[in-house]
């Protein structure tokens, strides 16, 4: 059966506006921490029309698409020129990711992405996939992207064709548009993902917050968020990382956790957000959650609320990679207010929003776990003596006011 070209072009046409023009709303309620929006900013939909179809009628006459694009999430953020913008992991059909610019007025909707992807320059030794790129506004004036570079383990078996090495890419930019790809890092580790920039220098020297891995999977014996300092971005070398915030058992970081984004600088310390991962008889669970660093000692953390930030809920479960959240980008605005950017199960991009200040408090004065059941309802039984007090004591205050004794 024939089909009407136009007609067909008009109605995708129709349906991609709308959907890039929809407004966003926040949650109803939310748990006073952060407030989560109705609807995700960006899916593999939102990928223009002229990416995914050739749009002449000669060479596609059933308008159909000739490049698929499959997932849009795990986004680094950074805020130029009033606008957020948001480092998009873009996946096609094909199973490469590739990065790309969407750019939104407000932060919450209506995000656009640019004309064209990123092209990054290659190495010598080209990447085979690269994705998970975190963006940081460095003080020596560059912004700094890196990610991870996944090339095939030249040492697997014959016929071993998921083996791979994972190392941290790096590459520099004043505008997101023109890139200089950097060599890779080089750390004492065998693999190396969510490999982070500390946004100034720390002792002189470039500090990155780094996550060790045995393989390609597994974290291994020296798991959690490391620590090193190089001399230059230019031949970036760590020749010693130090565990500062390690997996534990029985926790939501008990297989892995990695940091997420740059952390941000407060006057109570750095505030970080990472990611935890456990296991479960329905597989990995990957969630989000919060600690805090010294201002002077980065290495040194001061506060760590128990248990996660955020985790997946509803739809946010269903995906490529099920219940699954991922952070790798937020950004501070002038008025305190901290956009929150998630994934969901390795499909799609979300946004919460907070304040600084709520999200200190958080950090700060939210109990820490201590590894304990018994520890847990002690904690639980504070919180309830706490409430059942204040109650007495406002039942007192009434009483007072009118006058009964």
């Amino acid at each position: 059966m024939e089909i009407n070209f136009k007609e067909r072009l008009s109605e995708l046409e129709k349906a991609y506006n709308s959907l890039i023009t929809r407004k966003n709303v926040k949650e109803a309620l939310g748990n006073g921490i952060y407030d989560r929006y109705k609807y995700p900013v960006l899916t593999g939909q939102h990928a223009p029309l002229f990416w995914r179809y050739d749009l002449n009628q000669e060479t596609n006459p059933y308008l159909m698409e000739r490049f698929g694009i499959n997932a849009a999430f795990n986004a680094g953020a950074i805020k130029l020129n009033g606008k957020y913008l948001l480092v998009v992991r873009v996946e096609g059909m094909d199973r490469k990711s590739f990065f790309a610019v969407a750019e939104s007025d407000n932060g919450v909707d209506n995000f656009r992405f640019w004309n064209r992807p990123i092209t990054l320059p290659e190495t010598g030794e080209p990447d085979v996939n690269v994705y998970d790129m975190r963006v940081t506004q460095h003080e020596d004036g560059w912004i700094y992207g890196l990610f991870c570079t996944e090339r095939k383990d030249p040492s697997a078996g014959p016929g071993d064709e998921s083996s791979a090495v994972a190392q941290c890419g790096i590459a520099r930019t004043k505008d997101l548009v023109e890139w200089e790809r950097l060599p890779d890092l080089k750390t004492p580790s065998p693999q190396q993902r969510n490999v982070v920039l500390h946004p100034e220098f720390v002792n002189g020297k470039y500090a990155l917050y780094t996550r060790p891995q045995d393989s390609f999977i597994e974290a291994g014996t020296r798991g959690g968020i490391g620590w090193g300092l190089t001399d230059s971005m230019e031949n970036a070398e760590v020749s010693e990382e130090m565990i500062i915030d390690e997996k534990r058992y029985h926790t939501v970081y008990e297989v892995k956790n990695g940091q997420g984004p740059a952390p941000i600088k407060t006057d109570k310390g750095w505030l970080h957000m990472a990611h935890g991962v456990r296991n479960t008889a329905a597989g990995l669970r990957y969630v989000l959650y919060v600690f805090m660093t010294d201002l002077e000692d980065p290495t040194k953390v001061i506060h760590k609320p128990a248990g996660y930030f955020i985790a997946p809920e509803g739809e946010e479960r269903v995906g490529d990679v099920s219940n699954v959240v991922f952070a790798n980008g937020w950004v501070l605005d002038e008025d305190g207010t901290v956009f929150i950017y998630y994934a969901s199960s390795d499909t799609r991009m979300h946004v919460a929003t907070s304040t600084i200040d709520r999200l200190l408090d958080y950090a700060v004065n939210t109990p820490s776990d201590d590894f304990r059941s018994g520890a847990s309802v002690e904690r639980l039984n504070k919180i309830i003596d706490g409430n059942e007090a204040y109650v007495q004591a406002q039942k007192g205050t009434v009483v007072s006011e009118n006058g009964v004794s």
